[in-house]
């Protein structure tokens, strides 16, 4: 319990724009990241705040009504409700690492109570969605957040994995096409902190890596493609005549490498 109150005292100091300058011996030995799950955000790093306390959204909204500047107090105080979004977010993420699904579940119906087109928090129902096996529900929110976020490379990651869950392969390929278009990083980022979780878990990976495998070679990085097509034929992909056919790994073909991969036997990890 202990654990607990302090990954969400740290969360909350996070979204406030606070730093935690101290941590327990034992807590610091502690795993909190879900080994399936990223974070990426545009923010890489929170710095401490120096210097008087900077007034929060609200003191300021209460500051501007006092003077009578009713459109720009409601500015401010909408600044706040954002800012309060992004906590309650926050708090899903830190509870949605430590496996309590349905308490993520609730704070970040929270926030997008507070902020309905807040497309991080929508993303991330999907994923509890997703872990709790239901990947048509996970679907259908990925789905929605993308009407807010049309150019997340994340988002469309996630669809791709959900669709795959419903093996619906074709749909899964074009939505991982989509997200490499928009961030060619985007299946081998890693970050450990963020708003918007991406999914990684999956139940067929050998398949997986095939189509990862496909993404990267019909973008022409020929490289990250043999390597991913040595994953799955480790994890247990046996049509290598199907890899051998497929258009997208022409270009592939005739190299040593490739040919290599598709003689050699491979013990299945």
């Amino acid at each position: 319990m202990a654990f607990t109150r302090q990954i969400v005292l740290a969360v909350v100091a996070a979204g406030f724009g606070l730093a935690q300058t101290t941590t327990s011996p034992a807590a610091a030995q502690q795993p909190i990241e879900n080994a399936n799950l990223r974070e990426t955000t545009d923010r890489s790093v929170i710095t401490p705040v120096e210097g008087p306390t900077e007034l929060t959204a609200h003191k300021r909204g209460d500051i501007l009504m006092a003077r009578k500047m009713y459109r720009e107090a409601i500015e401010t105080y909408q600044e706040g409700v954002k800012e309060a979004a992004v906590m309650y977010n926050k708090l899903g993420i830190a509870y949605h690492h430590l496996n309590d699904f349905d308490k993520a579940l609730e704070y970040y119906n929270q926030s997008l109570r507070l902020n309905p087109s807040y497309s991080e928090a929508m993303n991330n129902i999907g994923t509890v969605y997703y872990a709790k096996k239901n990947a048509k529900r996970a679907i259908a929110e990925y789905q929605k957040a993308l009407k807010f976020a049309p150019n997340s490379a994340s988002i469309y990651s996630n669809l791709g994995t959900a669709l795959f869950a419903r093996k619906k392969y074709d749909a899964a390929f074009g939505a991982w096409q989509k997200a490499f278009e928009l961030d060619p990083e985007v299946f081998e980022r890693r970050s450990g902190y963020g708003t918007l979780l991406q999914e990684r878990s999956v139940e067929e990976r050998a398949k997986f890596h095939f189509y990862l495998a496909k993404t990267y070679a019909k973008a022409g990085q020929n490289d990250r493609a043999l390597l991913y097509i040595r994953k799955a034929l480790e994890e247990g992909f046996s049509d290598k005549d199907k890899i051998r056919k497929d258009p997208d790994f022409q270009a592939l073909a005739g190299s040593q490498e490739f040919e290599t991969l598709l003689t050699m036997e491979h013990k299945v990890l």
